[in-house]
């Protein structure tokens, strides 16, 4: 298994490399802070450590950028630890976030949950598990989604938001069982938070070749609407 390391204290990542080549994983480090993509691109890793305060670009954009291609595992290491960074990370695709100074028995206990879960002997099996709505089909465990032939990735967040409103169709989920679902404490998230997830997958909905694929029922929730696509 291979394992991207991207972090820029060159002491951590001599000991997280020690640590996790103990345990047969393969690891690689960036050469380049503004080429992250291409290298791990290059690299093919099977799981990606990544920390938030880089050179060039954050963590946040890497991680993005390389969910937009891939389903790797995603585990932030960092010693920002507030709880809106973490939102944040998960927003962006992460699976996962660790706040610095870790113990590496943890760290090796969530790099060994987090393959177990995407190639372990029961991934293929998690992995198909289906929720539909009409012609539309979202694989949970991948964060996929399906309509037509066409075919878009989700973040962590917005597949949970897409979960909420396939299992409601065609009725409408509240904003407040939205929030309560997607964040565990109200108070960290800030009022344009869920408007812009929204926004997001509408966005993703309507690469897929649905028109208005979200109904906003102003101060009351968000329904999923697929009026012409039933068929």
């Amino acid at each position: 298994m291979k394992i991207f390391i991207v972090e820029d204290d060159q002491s951590l990542v001599k000991m997280i490399g020690d640590q996790l080549q103990r345990y047969a994983y393969a690891t690689f480090v960036p050469q380049r802070f503004d080429a992250i993509l291409a290298e791990f691109d290059e690299i093919q890793p099977d799981l990606v450590l990544m920390d938030v305060n880089l050179p060039y670009y954050d963590g946040f954009y890497w991680c993005q950028k390389i969910r937009e291609r891939s389903l790797v595992p995603i585990l932030f290491i960092s010693a920002r630890d507030g709880n809106m960074d973490q939102v944040m990370a998960l927003e962006y695709g992460a699976d996962d976030f660790l706040v610095k100074p870790f113990s590496y028995e943890l760290l090796l206990a969530k790099v060994k949950s987090h393959i177990r879960r995407v190639y372990g002997d029961y991934a293929q099996t998690d992995r198909a598990r289906q929720l539909k709505a009409g012609p539309l089909v979202y694989y949970p465990e991948a964060l996929k989604m399906l309509c037509h032939g066409h075919e878009e990735l989700l973040t962590v967040r917005e597949g949970e938001l897409l979960s909420l409103l396939i299992q409601a169709y065609p009725e409408m989920v509240k904003r407040e069982k939205i929030l309560n679902k997607l964040w565990d404490d109200e108070r960290f998230v800030d009022d344009n938070t869920l408007s812009v997830n929204i926004g997001r997958l509408r966005k993703k909905l309507i690469n897929l070749g649905i028109d208005e694929p979200i109904q906003t029922i102003r101060g009351k929730g968000y329904a999923l609407s697929l009026t012409g696509h039933d068929q």
